[in-house]
């Protein structure tokens, strides 16, 4: 299905996704006055760049902004499997980020809707990784 996506319409849609859970975590935090987890600063470190620089990357044409989106991506990704680990307990206890002055990465706290934050921001990653890495196979031939 990844083969039918030209590489500007995969890298707007990796942008879309940036720009919605940006938009998402800002309302969730803003709006509705949820602290993040120290876990989900460091995503939150990795997801908001997305969204400018793939936005940028399309602004102006660059061809190989979807680099950028997929360092970005890997290392944002990496940050929520570690916590969604923490979350479903694959993860000790004793080398948990979260102390007592902010917010449990594993509490109810951690979930919108019913699906747990570090799933929701696992997946955005890894659709960002990939619909990143189409653009730039377009580039490629």
């Amino acid at each position: 299905m990844m083969d039918r996506v030209s590489g500007e319409t995969a890298l707007g849609l990796a942008w879309i996704i940036a720009l919605v859970a940006s938009l998402a975590v800002l309302f969730v935090g803003e709006v509705l006055g949820q602290t993040p987890c120290v876990l989900c600063w460091f995503q939150r470190v990795f997801m908001f760049p997305l969204a400018i620089v793939l936005g940028f990357g399309l602004w102006w044409q660059d061809r190989q902004a979807g680099r950028y989106g997929m360092v970005l991506a890997l290392c944002g990704a990496a940050v929520a499997l570690w916590h969604m680990g923490l979350y479903v307990g694959l993860v000790p206890e004793r080398i948990q980020p979260c102390t007592a002055t902010v917010p449990s990465c594993t509490d109810d706290n951690q979930l919108i809707l019913g699906i747990p934050i570090p799933l929701m921001a696992l997946v955005a990653f890894t659709l960002i990784g990939m619909l990143s890495a189409r653009s730039l196979k377009e580039t490629q031939k």
